[in-house]
């Protein structure tokens, strides 16, 4: 069978393509069936989408969602399923926290729950037998009509997995996207990645690192078949643990020290570790700061280092060389204006050299979310609001929406105000208008 996945951009004309299909497409060539990706850009419509879709001549349509693109996705599924009878299989974290709701809606069969290497394989197989009955009792795919389905174990030896097929991630100049790992430890209370562990009852049984022969072997094997100029891993947390990160830095270091950058917290690395990441090519680092009150980030997003430690980290970060961006979220259920000062006081103290700023969105499958849903400040209709990230969903009873946009613009000045002092002065006053946009759009999209 031929396995079509969709990348669908959902306010913009560009994105990041997920990771999920790549792992997928691999599996499955490895068992002999073919697999392609088809980007929908934001302004193609659903009659292009369908020509664009009907060259690859697909059996199956795959596609992996979040939050943010569901609404856009399940319009375009619709509309292509009024012209195309193809069957549809929807997977990522909102077909897996959200599959009900995706289920009920028009055009899509199937939803992938979980890890989606082996029951993706099961299913394929199940459809190449011919048209029938819906499939039926396999673990980790929900049909239509049925109940949660029982998942199946995580993949093990993570080694065994094929690497990511290239031509799945639409990488351009030798930008290459990078996975070491499966699984977070971390309980943060706004992120899924946690609540995506414990769907196999906990990080211990979910959470898989590949071994530094593996991981050095991909590096090999990209360089060989095409450029590698520059590496994004995209792991939650790279740096989790330090004595597979030290043995990484030298390997990586000795045969490739390509540039790269990564995700970090602040508990998790020290000046030792900044200091091998550096000589071994890291050249950026994001850290997620969410919040400059400790009340809110121990008591409501369970993140437990105290603002000192930030300060320092972020000082080790610079003092080595790499390039540190800080993320924050405003709109917290429980958090306060005054609470948001402290996160623009602490960000002035920390001075990253970039930063991106999110109103909080209730990702289904967090905590948050439940607390949410339970204190009565998501609407009914949430699934049919935007995830934009610019906008708070929220009714929430210490911080109106009209105050969330006020301090969401305050933070949008900053920015600005940082871009402007990187200028020369007599061109910052004729480019504010031009970088207003950029910055906007940027911060929409990031």
């Amino acid at each position: 069978m031929h396995i079509l996945f969709l990348e669908v951009d959902h306010e913009a004309d560009w994105a990041v393509a997920a990771i999920g299909p790549a792992f997928i497409a691999a599996y499955l060539r490895q068992h002999g069936h073919s697999a392609s990706l088809q980007r929908i850009p934001f302004d193609m419509g659903i009659h292009d989408a369908v020509e664009a879709i009907g060259k690859h001549n697909p059996d199956l349509l795959g596609i992996s969602l979040t939050s943010r693109q569901w609404l856009r996705a399940r319009h375009l599924i619709s509309g292509i399923r009024e012209q195309l009878d193809i069957t549809v299989v929807a997977g990522g974290l909102h077909a897996t926290f959200e599959s009900e709701t995706v289920l009920a809606s028009p055009g899509f069969d199937y939803a992938c729950l979980g890890e989606g290497e082996e029951p993706m394989l099961e299913l394929v197989e199940a459809l190449a037998l011919g048209p029938g009955e819906p499939v039926r009792g396999i673990r980790n795919i929900r049909g239509r009509g049925e109940s949660s389905p029982k998942l199946r174990p995580p993949f093990q030896p993570i080694d065994e997995l094929p690497f990511m097929t290239r031509d799945m991630l639409d990488e351009q100049y030798g930008v290459v996207h990078f996975s070491t790992q499966r699984g977070c430890p971390y309980p943060c209370t706004y992120c899924a990645a946690r609540q995506f562990s414990d769907l196999y009852g906990s990080y211990a049984e979910y959470g898989r690192r590949r071994s530094h022969q593996s991981v050095l072997d991909e590096f090999d094997e990209i360089r060989r078949n095409g450029e590698l100029n520059y590496v994004l891993f995209m792991d939650d947390t790279f740096t989790i643990n330090h004595k597979w990160v030290k043995t990484f830095c030298k390997g990586y270091g000795e045969q490739f020290r390509v540039p790269f950058s990564l995700h970090a917290r602040v508990e998790t690395v020290n000046q030792a570790m900044l200091g091998q990441l550096a000589e071994a090519g890291c050249k950026h680092i994001v850290y997620g700061v969410e919040s400059g009150s400790e009340r809110v980030r121990h008591d409501i997003m369970k993140r437990n280092a105290p603002n000192q430690r930030f300060v320092d980290v972020f000082k080790w970060t610079k003092d080595a060389g790499i390039l540190v961006t800080a993320n924050y979220i405003i709109g917290t259920p429980g958090e306060t204006s005054v609470d948001i000062e402290e996160t623009i006081a602490l960000h002035q103290q920390l001075a990253p050299d970039d930063f991106g700023y999110f109103v909080f969105y209730p990702y289904p499958g967090t905590a948050l979310f439940q607390v949410c849903r339970d204190q009565g400040y998501l609407p009914e209709d949430y699934n049919d609001q935007p995830a934009n990230h610019r906008h708070s969903i929220l009714k929430l009873p210490d911080l109106s929406n009209e105050q969330i946009e006020l301090h969401y613009q305050r933070f949008t000045e900053l920015r600005i105000e940082a871009a402007l002092k990187r200028m020369p002065d007599e061109s910052a006053a004729a480019a504010r208008d031009g970088i207003v946009h950029d910055i906007s759009r940027a911060a929409a999209h990031a």
